[in-house]
């Protein structure tokens, strides 16, 4: 008798157990959407792919009215105020106090804002992200997406819709930036974007701090990412998602120019 319950009991719970994980199981975030949150080496970290052949990948600085959106529901407000949804949107590089681009910053084809100098004005201190070498440039043009230091793509002068220029890079054709130290301890939180396999676009933001070595050897190693730039780091790398229940607000008072997929 004893024997029987406990048989039937551990029936009951097995199907139990099927049956929350299957409701489980659909509440699961969709893996074949653009956002998902991952963990690598013991660093929680958000990560979006797209592929700008077939999604609205745009940049955001300034609305209608001609002042900065700053925040990320200002930007899903506006884009839903024309029929459309904010589906994520990530922070698009470093900002000056009045949240203006610092370097070249393309909107819709139009420049806004010119190549900024890979120079730093101040010649003592330690040199800001922007300024490390080599800085360089995200686009979108005719053949898709791709990031180039911004020398060579100066050099270059594609035609493009969008870019938006930061710094460092992180990879540089399949290799890590060289000024980046193994096991450093400048750790804090960070975002980059990375142009991978089949011309797709990754975005990472991290959740935990994390190095700038750890940081490129994500978008090299599990990305697949030969090439990617630095965005921002503390309280400068923001991330929204509806879908994931989730809008950063920056530090700094708000967002300068900021990445968004819309539909």
């Amino acid at each position: 008798m004893l024997f029987r319950s406990s048989a039937l009991l551990s029936a009951a719970l097995i199907g139990m157990a099927i049956l929350l994980g299957a409701v489980v199981g659909s509440a699961r975030p969709v893996l074949a959407g653009p956002c998902a949150r991952e963990t690598v080496e013991n660093t929680n970290y958000v990560i979006c792919t797209v592929d700008p052949a077939k999604v609205d990948l745009r940049l955001f600085w300034k609305g209608d009215d001609g002042a900065p959106y700053r925040s990320f529901p200002g930007i899903a407000d506006a884009v839903t105020a024309k029929g459309k949804t904010l589906v994520f949107a990530v922070n698009a590089g470093m900002y000056l106090e009045d949240f203006s681009p610092i370097g070249l910053y393309v909107e819709n084809g139009r420049e806004l804002r010119p190549v900024a100098s890979v120079k730093a004005s101040t010649a003592s201190g330690p040199v800001p992200n922007f300024y490390k070498k080599p800085n360089g440039i995200f686009y979108i043009g005719d053949k898709g997406a791709g990031i180039l230091p911004t020398a060579t793509f100066m050099k270059l002068r594609p035609d493009v819709r969008l870019a938006t220029q930061s710094g460092p890079m992180l990879v540089i054709a399949n290799r890590i930036n060289p000024i980046f130290i193994a096991g450093s301890s400048d750790r804090t939180r960070r975002s980059g974007v990375g142009v991978c396999d089949n011309g797709t676009v990754r975005f990472a933001v991290s959740d935990d701090p994390v190095n700038f070595h750890d940081f490129a050897r994500l978008f090299r190693d599990r990305l697949q990412c030969p090439d990617a730039l630095f965005l921002d780091g503390g309280g400068g790398a923001g991330f929204y998602s509806g879908e994931l229940g989730r809008s950063d607000f920056s530090w700094h008072g708000g967002y300068g120019p900021v990445f968004g997929v819309v539909e």
